[in-house]
């Protein structure tokens, strides 16, 4: 069973910087394109960042120059590194990736539980 986990959420002052991470565990044959969305109350869930299996990366206008994702395929771990964090960053935050499990050709999409980053002062 393939899984993702978030973690690195939290509670920042305006300004602040966290960084969230992301881990795929189970049976993984191949780990495509990742990335960050985020759900704030009533609004819709929002693509933030992607970046492809070849290190091509995009962002929403939103986060662009103040967030960054990586990823470790190593670790098969995603990042975002979130700077100068602003009080309407307060979203839930969730891992996606196109994953091949072993054993079945065809790549499918995964969701992670999400993790709650709250902005305030």
């Amino acid at each position: 069973q393939v899984q993702l986990v978030e973690s690195g959420g939290g509670l920042v002052q305006p300004g602040g910087s966290l960084r969230l991470s992301c881990e795929a565990s189970g049976s993984i044959a191949s780990i495509y394109a990742m990335g960050w969305y985020r759900q704030a109350p009533g609004k819709q869930r929002e693509l933030i960042a992607r970046i492809t299996n070849g290190g091509s990366t995009n962002y929403a206008d939103s986060v662009k120059g103040r967030f960054t994702i990586s990823r470790d395929n190593a670790k098969n771990t995603v990042y975002l590194q979130m700077n100068i964090l602003k009080p309407n960053d307060t979203a839930i935050y969730y891992c996606n990736a196109d994953i091949s499990p072993r054993g079945i050709v065809i790549p499918r999409t995964y969701w992670g539980q999400g993790t709650q980053v709250t902005v305030s002062s």
